[in-house]
């Protein structure tokens, strides 16, 4: 199960309170994580160019101009790009024996991309799973540099926050690239903080693998999937939240994932640069992703003991189950009920919880009046709600 949207501001009956608080538990406790696993890459050799006279039969006739070994060079790109490239360090407060919070320690490390900066204001764009549950985050600059850093905003579900550090920050500017434009086979390059800082700013070298993949992934905001570029450059624990970029050293996605089984090599996958440039600009704005709103808690039903299913009608093995409310919700100003199962919102069909939030997420808009079907003790019933916002006040 999984309160997103907003946590519910309703009690829940008795009866579903610790089945569902154990649920609840389990999700609410994930997040995206990466396996160390080893991955062994040759060094790609790089061409050289060297100036040679042109000796053809016709070669008189020919106008020749010389190309320098350094013109366009990758390794002049990455070097630039890497300026842009932060080390960024998870600080939680750890508890002493007798259970009073004591002084911060290092929880975790990843990686960042400075993607715009104001006179005095440097802001990055990292995941959400590298800086979760911080209570301080610390960033390091290309120059060795240490600044503690503010969380400006974030968004669990897409797995994108945006960091601001203040003062006079050195540091480059990485460039967006045109994401919809990259085809399986460009160029690309992956540059990061693989195993911590100690290695930062490695560069990988490697091509794109698949465009427009879909990969559903577990986080504290509940199941999403997410879309992304497959990638074969070598992505490791400490790559999060860094760049790949193409060879012209603009940032194409964001690194984050990789699947690491025993006999898999070469499956990274990193988030569009196209979403993760809309994304960062509500966050900075808002410090949020604004989206519609319904106002329930649900499970699934493998998430359900089978006494709660009994008054279905044959034949319906499927939909959302509604587990808590806010009474001042949407949902809950159209008279839905905890126990309710959704099968259907604007026509599109709900099969568990994670559909529900693809088809208002996706499909719906803020202030759409949308109908959803359900069954309640057995019977078949419709009510019309109107989405509102899940902007907090601030």
């Amino acid at each position: 199960m999984s309160d997103f949207y907003e946590e519910s501001r309703a009690k829940k009956k008795p009866k579903w309170k610790g089945f569902f608080s154990a649920v609840a538990a389990g999700v609410l406790g994930s997040a995206l994580t990466l396996t160390a696993v080893t991955y062994f890459q040759d060094d790609a050799p790089q061409a050289s160019v060297t100036e040679e006279n042109v000796q053809t039969e016709s070669s008189a006739n020919l106008d020749v101009t010389p190309v320098s070994a350094s013109s366009n060079s990758l390794a002049d790109t990455i070097e630039q790009a890497s300026k842009a490239i932060v080390g960024v360090v998870n600080m939680q407060q750890q508890n002493n024996p007798f259970g009073q919070s004591g002084e911060s320690a290092e929880s975790g490390t990843g990686s960042g991309v400075i993607f715009k900066k104001t006179n005095d204001t440097a802001y990055i764009v990292t995941n959400n799973h590298v800086i979760q549950n911080a209570s301080e985050i610390q960033v390091t600059l290309h120059d060795g540099e240490k600044v503690t850093a503010e969380l400006a905003g974030t968004d669990a579900l897409t797995d994108i926050a945006v960091l601001k550090i203040t003062g006079d920050v050195s540091a480059s500017v990485m460039e967006f690239g045109d994401s919809s434009k990259l085809r399986a086979g460009d160029q690309v390059l992956a540059i990061g903080n693989p195993l911590g800082l100690d290695l930062s700013r490695t560069v990988t070298q490697g091509i794109v693998s698949a465009v427009d993949r879909s990969i559903e992934v577990s986080t504290s905001a509940g199941e999403w999937n997410l879309n992304v570029i497959q990638t074969d450059a070598a992505i490791n624990p400490g790559n999060s939240g860094g760049a790949l970029i193409n060879t012209a050293g603009q940032l194409v996605g964001i690194n984050s994932l990789k699947i690491a089984e025993n006999g898999v090599e070469g499956l990274g996958f990193a988030i569009p640069s196209n979403e993760v440039k809309a994304l960062v600009n509500q966050l900075i704005e808002n410090g949020q992703v604004v989206r519609p709103y319904l106002g329930v808690g649900l499970a699934s039903f493998d998430e359900v003991p089978p006494q709660y299913l009994r008054n279905l009608p044959e034949g319906v093995t499927s939909g959302a189950i509604v587990a808590n409310i806010d009474p001042d919700s949407a949902a809950g100003k159209a008279g839905l009920q905890v126990e309710d199962i959704l099968i259907s919102i604007g026509g599109k069909e709900i099969k568990n919880s994670g559909d529900l939030r693809k088809h208002l997420y996706s499909d719906f808009s803020i202030g759409d009046k949308v109908k959803i079907k359900f069954y309640r003790e057995g019977e078949l019933k419709t009510a019309e709600v109107t989405l509102t916002s899940n902007q907090k006040a601030n």
